[in-house]
């Protein structure tokens, strides 16, 4: 299980809960699933400006289902202010094209990661990931800055799988 007490969980996580990656296992799909269907004992960090959600919102539905990744959706925009397993954290976006955010050095992550990675940062947090490379491909700087993921699917967090 995951050894922290606050969590920023990434998109793929609840696209794959949805049943909708064309290459994550079935397993992969039940850690996924398992995890998010826990989302209201578990702590989960967002930034305050609304980037996370906005995210979310591309793949998931507000109206919570079919997916077990739109329940979880859900529940955080039903919720993500009146309780307080949901915490906001503020974030700064800079122009930098390899940084993001003034809360990371210089990275070669996807910038739609970075906003992730910045409130884990700021949170103190675990990442959970699912299907994406960029965790596992950038360990020296989660290292630096003493970030640890949970992979929930390890076998398809590389890039020959993404």
């Amino acid at each position: 299980m995951i050894h922290t007490d606050v969590l920023v969980i990434d998109t793929n996580v609840a696209i794959v809960a949805n049943e909708k990656s064309e290459h994550a296992s079935i397993d992969c799909e039940l850690n996924c699933i398992e995890l998010l269907e826990q989302c209201t004992d578990l702590t989960i960090a967002l930034d305050d400006i609304g980037l996370i959600m906005d995210e979310y919102s591309k793949h998931l539905s507000y109206a919570g289902q079919p997916g077990v990744g739109d329940m979880f959706f859900k529940y955080l925009y039903d919720n993500q202010y009146a309780n307080n397993k949901i915490t906001h954290h503020t974030i700064t976006q800079i122009e930098a094209e390899n940084q993001g955010f003034q809360e990371l050095p210089p990275n070669n992550f996807d910038p739609s990661d970075r906003k992730l990675l910045a409130v884990a940062v700021v949170a103190d947090a675990c990442v959970v990931n699912a299907t994406d490379s960029d965790w596992a491909e950038n360990i020296d700087l989660l290292n630096q800055l003493n970030i640890s993921v949970h992979q929930l699917c390890p076998e398809h967090c590389s890039r020959e799988y993404t």
